[in-house]
């Protein structure tokens, strides 16, 4: 790399990891340690971006240590700012002091010698690997019905967020668990006993989950009308609900199944199977996949043994009745039952065996468990019960929550049939970019091949960048119309700007003309310099969504700089630039930008098109 000679002697830091505000809080520490001989941890300096009306790039807010080093702002800012001239002699040319923020102004050499050093790099962002596997289970679907949209927030949110710790350098076990056993399952099982009339997904042209969910509506709507027969027959309500003769049939198809009675179990086989190959089409459509794949047919017997271990360490107390239980009152929280009174389990010792197996399989640092916020409490108790049981397991257990999404019309009822099915928005999505781009008239030089995989791109771009642009812990409305508009915080507008900044690459005659030296001569307009910054920001905000488990927080930051970006072009042109070496370096800029944009969207799942 071809540095400035006045630029060498921090080329070696720009090369790392380490991100300009980073290097700010190091040297501030270092300047405290030095100049009072008191000891500061960096993650507690704080530092902004300097307001637009002041002079300088970043601020080192000088109140969170005045009154322990006794010092006035400043006085306390014109010593540390004094120490980053002297100390780091180019990198910072110069500070003020307005109102206890230290406001430093960075080399324009800084900006264009890390552009010239990264704008090449396909890897621009990332980490090396750091030894330490995560684990993250997501989706855990029932097979008793299609994936629904709440399925897709799960899944794009599981996804991203193994993708992004990814990027952060660690080993990924992407994970699922299949929820294939128990009562809801009997339910559409009996249904297709008595109403199919052998019907299968082949015979009706139907996809295989869709199928399977349309008798779990068809067992609902059965049970309502015995229910409401035995009540108008003169039986009490919570009777009836119980005497229904369509669900005393699930529960001993149940009871059989747990017997292992061939008939039942074959045709559980069978249903599950139809239910896989729908749920495959969708996994492959929108990009989810797992490397294993864990099934609660398989695991719901785990965790007894750990149970009766736990008994006689006095982890667990057993009432009259037989059941057993765990007292957290003195953890704040309250009774749990881990073994029924018949000896059979409950999703808590399940969850507590499927943890440890998980361990010995793979030796996590961490598993995340990607989940819905209503079961908040459900993984408190399974983090401290593994931890009370000494389990090596235990500490790495972290519950991802987030909250529900829902329609403008309101909440979605499995039951009731009023969920929308992922496949049915996922189809309308593709169908309002089809709707969006030829009313925008864009569709003319492309083939009929590149319009139908462009609708796809645009389509499911929309959803995912929606689903993910908010909180995990947030809940949501979600308006197919709104997540594609061109023109606002979506998607489709941050995949236009990337396919525009591939136009203008794609206008240089040869590959040749970005391999561009290091500009040194001419200062940075605003804009460029603005467009840099943000760039620079991006292994930061990689780190800060991993940390967080938050895709939120690319989504953001990748609309931002595409906002920004489309301002400069607004403002500069990049291949009739004013000088050479203003052409030089706006290449670099637009390069660096599209290659972020596509890692970021890459981050989130989101594919990014060439041309629009």
């Amino acid at each position: 790399m071809n540095y400035h000679p006045r630029f060498a002697i921090f080329a070696a830091k720009l090369e790392g990891i380490m991100s300009i505000v980073a290097q700010i809080k190091k040297i501030t520490a270092e300047a405290i340690k030095e100049l009072y001989n008191i000891s500061l941890d960096e993650n507690a300096i704080q530092v902004n971006a300097t307001k637009p009306e002041f002079e300088g790039d970043y601020a080192v807010v000088l109140f969170g240590f005045i009154k322990q080093l006794k010092k006035s702002p400043d006085a306390l800012g014109n010593e540390i700012g004094n120490y980053f001239l002297q100390k780091h002699l180019g990198l910072y040319t110069s500070f003020n002091i307005i109102k206890g923020f230290l406001n430093l102004v960075i080399a324009d050499e800084y900006w264009t010698g890390f552009l010239h050093a990264n704008y090449n790099n396909p890897a621009f962002g990332k980490s090396q690997p750091n030894g330490k596997k995560v684990m993250v289970e997501y989706s855990s679907p029932n097979t008793n019905k299609p994936l629904h949209l709440g399925h897709l927030r799960n899944n794009f949110l599981g996804w991203s967020t193994a993708a992004i710790l990814e990027a952060n350098g660690y080993d990924i076990v992407k994970t699922c668990i299949v929820n294939d056993r128990g009562i809801h399952i009997c339910k559409s099982m009996i249904a297709w006993q008595l109403f199919a009339n052998s019907a299968t997904p082949q015979s009706t042209n139907t996809k295989g989950d869709h199928f399977v969910g349309d008798y779990y509506v068809k067992f609902n709507d059965e049970y309502k009308r015995q229910v409401e027969l035995l009540i108008n027959n003169g039986m009490p309500k919570d009777i009836a609900e119980k005497e229904a003769d369509i669900m005393k049939g699930a529960q001993q198809m149940l009871l059989d199944w747990e017997a292992g009675k061939s008939e039942i179990v074959e045709l559980w086989k069978t249903m599950n199977s139809w239910v896989y190959e729908g749920f495959d089409v969708t996994y492959k459509k929108i990009g989810s996949d797992f490397d294993r794949i864990y099934y609660e047919s398989q695991t719901y017997l785990l965790g007894k043994g750990l149970v009766e271990q736990g008994l006689q360490k006095g982890v667990f107390y057993k009432k009259e009745d037989g059941s057993v239980w765990i007292d957290l009152t003195a953890d704040g929280l309250d009774e749990k039952l881990v073994m029924r009174k018949d000896g059979t389990s409950v999703y808590m010792t399940q969850d507590i065996g499927l943890a440890v197996n998980k361990y010995k399989e793979y030796k996590y640092d961490q598993s995340i468990y990607v989940v819905g916020d209503e079961q908040i409490y459900h993984f408190k108790v399974l983090k401290l019960i593994c931890q009370k049981l000494g389990l090596p397991s235990a500490d790495g257990i972290y519950h991802l929550s987030y909250g529900m999404v829902e329609l403008p019309s309101g909440k979605m009822k499995s039951r009731e049939g009023t969920v929308v099915d992922a496949d049915d928005i996922i189809e309308e999505m593709i169908n309002i970019a089809r709707q969006k781009t030829e009313e925008l008239g864009k569709v003319k030089d492309f083939t009929a091949d590149e319009l139908t995989e462009s609708y796809n791109t645009i389509g499911l771009g929309a959803l995912k960048f929606f689903l993910l642009r908010v909180d995990p812990k947030k809940r949501m409305v979600f308006n197919p119309e709104e997540s594609i508009d061109f023109h606002g915080f979506t998607g489709p507008y941050i995949q236009f700007t990337y396919a525009r900044t591939k136009s203008i690459l794609r206008k240089l005659e040869t590959t040749e003309g970005l391999q561009l030296v290091f500009v040194k001569k001419s200062a940075l307009l605003p804009l460029e310099k603005t467009v840099i910054k943000e760039l620079e920001q991006f292994s930061s905000i990689i780190d800060d969504a991993c940390v967080d488990h938050d895709p939120s927080k690319i989504a953001i930051y990748i609309f931002n700089l595409a906002k920004t970006f489309t301002a400069f072009l607004t403002e500069h042109s990049v291949l009739t630039a004013e000088t050479e070496e203003k052409k030089a370096l706006r290449l670099q800029l637009a390069q660096l930008t599209a290659q972020a944009i596509k890692t970021g969207m890459g981050l989130m799942g989101i594919s990014v098109p060439e041309r629009m």
